[in-house]
């Protein structure tokens, strides 16, 4: 797996972009690939943890687990 910071996501729409640790490209990430029970969101600066796939549009971020509840904690 990977990790990440939330770069930005829309709530509600229930979409955003994360930007991998590894490389500048920012990737697109769903609601629905978000693991974690309950309300799926993230919050801007937030880690996740997450894998990288290449969806019918592009990269995409799956399997995203939050690393901590609060950004940039």
């Amino acid at each position: 797996m990977l990790t990440g910071t939330v770069h930005q996501f829309n709530k509600q729409k229930g979409y955003g972009f994360i930007t991998p640790d590894d490389h500048g490209r920012d990737l697109f990430v769903h609601f629905s690939a978000i693991v974690t029970p309950g309300f799926k969101t993230l919050d801007e600066g937030q880690r996740v943890r997450f894998v990288e796939i290449e969806g019918k549009r592009g990269m995409q971020a799956v399997e995203v687990e939050p690393l901590n509840r609060e950004p940039n904690d």
